[in-house]
């Protein structure tokens, strides 16, 4: 038997796409397929949502001009097909990677990338900006935005769509529906979407429509092909998108590329409305592995394309299911506590509290403000939740925070993820800013666990809190330290510790990084620097008392923290101008993250390149003394 042509090496652009023949289409998408397996095997990443869309992204860059067309991807999860054919297939192994592809789209990557993307839900939004832009100049573009259906539980998607039909006349939203986003999906939305694609009607029309085409001349056949989709409109009637000025299209199989780039023909040609396009697809599709785990293989680790077996972890628990076990702990003592999350049960560690205590286990979906509102409710009925979320994605719940939480001092505990460098996400992923956003706000209580005992205690105090609101952070990745028996001891509000006594250099740490402190600790003793080391624990309120012992006992004062410049750091620096401390001659700095976005590397040279492992922190406390690092004393 003849073997196929490789038609992927003969297309490196959209434009080289555009001039096959249309029937060479599904052989490509399959050598997509088959690339972007490959390539995510090496690298690890976003697999599920990429296979699930490959069909149609082949379609778009078939019927659509771009760039000059103008194609948004919600998130970005999906994006890697999309990369592979828009010139960066050569480049495709280095995803995630320092220096390489970045996991999302990205605007200085690439003119195929117009808007970069990482969180849910901006699609519609940034496309009708450039509706409205295009429509400014006159120009004749196309603009198509690309959103999941679990982006659809976002209330920023009905803002843009309540918009649209009143902004432009010419928009293009595909609603990829997979009923599966990082987590099964929830609410109405879902079902209604389920619903459309479900009933028996539907069903029964469609394939009474398709016997009849396949028995007719070519011509009529694509005439009744035609009618079966007209038909599958008005029989599932998508009443929701037409009320919102929308002319709906759908439900469509998202995996017949012949088909979708008619539809897509189709769609293009409607002038008059904003056109939603309904398909229906598979995450992981195509790939067995995928399609038969229960996330679709959302996102992994490096694995054997041949088994679907993804590398492992380390040996020791992550700070996720650190703070997992530590929520049981306290459920089983307090049946009032209660745990949120939005759309990342397995993410935040909620899915094992949830197969314990599922009564009082909440997934809002893809919802922030909800989900912190819906807390505050909880707590002012007497509840205590605990809204476990990536502090990257606390961001867009902030107001929330501010006024329905901070404001009517309501013991909500935020248990934020992630904080800190992430790795290989990249600056949209890293939890870099929550201490100062968190910190400004009256009340808040603020900690940071330095290890797993320390996250493990921070549950147990901020069970006790109910009086106000509380936070603690914790970083992605395995949890340093073992668990003695104090883990489950709430700690004194406010009040740090010292692990070593010294008398030149203080280090005040302020959570994960505590191992390179100590780290520095040693070079620095080696040096001839005898150096104080602890551990602030909170940010709000500081301990004071300790902060004063290490000024007036020490020349240099260092801070360290994981998170932007305007957090911890500050918080000290306010104090110690407040309390007179910078009269007396103390040397004092603050160790943060740079005020850069930091692109995706490995964690540990993140980490260096921002002047945060313990080479860099002996370095500082030297600088401050006016020695170099290779002195030694005299």
């Amino acid at each position: 038997m003849a073997t196929q042509t490789p038609l992927l090496d003969t297309v490196t652009w959209p434009a080289d796409l555009r001039r096959l023949e249309r029937g060479k289409l599904r052989q490509l998408a399959d050598e997509v397929r088959a690339e972007t397996i490959s390539a995510v095997s090496t690298t690890g990443g976003h697999l599920g949502a990429g296979l699930g869309v490959v069909e149609l992204t082949v379609a778009l860059h078939y019927v659509f001009n771009t760039p000059r067309d103008v194609l948004i991807w919600d998130v970005g999860h999906q994006a890697y097909p999309h990369k592979i054919l828009t010139g960066r297939r050569d480049r495709i192994r280095t995803l995630r990677q320092g220096g390489g592809l970045s996991g999302f789209t990205k605007r200085a990557e690439s003119e195929y990338d117009p808007f970069g993307a990482a969180h849910a839900a901006t699609s519609i939004s940034a496309a009708l900006g450039f509706c409205a832009a295009r429509d400014a100049r006159g120009d004749d573009s196309h603009v198509i935005a690309v959103i999941g259906d679990g982006s659809m539980s976002a209330g920023m998607a009905y803002e843009a769509m309540n918009n649209a039909a009143e902004t432009t006349k010419r928009l293009i939203v595909i609603l990829n529906d997979n009923d599966m986003s990082i987590a099964p999906p929830v609410g109405g939305m879902s079902s209604y979407l389920g619903r459309l694609a479900a009933t028996k009607t539907y069903r029964r029309i469609r394939k009474a429509a398709k016997n009849v085409a396949e028995h007719l001349p070519a011509p009529i056949h694509d005439v009744g092909k035609k009618a079966e989709e007209f038909a599958r409109t008005l029989v599932t009637g998508g009443t929701f998108f037409e009320e919102l000025g929308f002319y709906y299209l759908g439900p469509f199989d998202g995996h017949d590329v012949d088909a979708l780039v008619s539809i897509l023909n189709n769609a293009k040609d409607i002038g008059d409305r904003p056109v939603l396009v309904h398909v229906v697809t598979k995450k992981g599709k195509g790939y067995a592995p995928a399609e038969n785990a229960a996330d679709k293989y959302h996102g992994v680790t490096k694995f054997n394309v041949v088994t679907g077996e993804q590398s492992k972890g380390g040996a020791a628990p992550s700070y996720t299911k650190v703070f997992a076990q530590s929520l049981i702990r306290e459920a089983q003592k307090d049946a009032k506590i209660c745990a949120i999350t939005a759309a990342m049960p397995s993410g935040t560690g909620l899915d094992a509290f949830g197969s314990q205590f599922p009564e009082r286990t909440f997934d809002v979906g893809i919802a922030e403000q909800h989900a912190v509102t819906f807390a505050a409710g909880l707590a002012a009925d007497g509840m205590k939740p605990f809204a476990a979320i990536y502090s990257t994605f606390l961001q867009r719940g902030y107001d929330q925070v501010v006024h329905d939480v901070a404001i009517q001092r309501l013991p909500v505990r935020f248990a934020m993820d992630r904080a800190g460098l992430v790795g290989a996400d990249g600056p949209t992923h890293a939890g870099s800013f929550d201490i100062g956003f968190m910190g400004a706000l009256p009340g808040m209580i603020v900690m940071a666990a330095a290890d797993g005992e320390e996250l493990s205690r921070m549950v147990a105090t901020a069970a006790a809190i109910d009086d106000r609101p509380s936070a603690f952070r914790y970083p992605r990745g395995d949890a340093e330290g073992v668990m003695g028996p104090d883990a489950h001891l709430p700690l004194e509000i406010g009040k740090g510790r010292i692990l070593r006594e010294g008398s030149t250099v203080a280090l005040l740490n302020f959570g994960a990084r505590l191992s390179e402190a100590n780290k520095a600790a040693d070079k620095l003793a080696a040096m001839g620097l005898s150096t104080t080391l602890a551990d602030a624990r909170f940010a709000k309120p500081l301990d004071e008392d300790l902060i004063r012992r290490l000024a007036r006992e020490h020349e240099v004062l260092l801070t360290i923290e994981e998170g932007a410049e305007g957090g911890f750091g500050a918080f000290v620096l306010h104090f110690a101008a407040r309390d007179g401390l910078l009269d007396r001659g103390l040397k004092i700095r603050t160790l943060t993250l740079p005020d850069i976005f930091q692109d995706q590397d490995k964690p540990e040279l993140m980490y260096a390149a921002a002047g945060l492992d313990a080479d860099a922190i002996a370095a500082a406390a030297c600088l401050a003394l006016g020695r170099g690092v290779n002195e030694q004393r005299a």
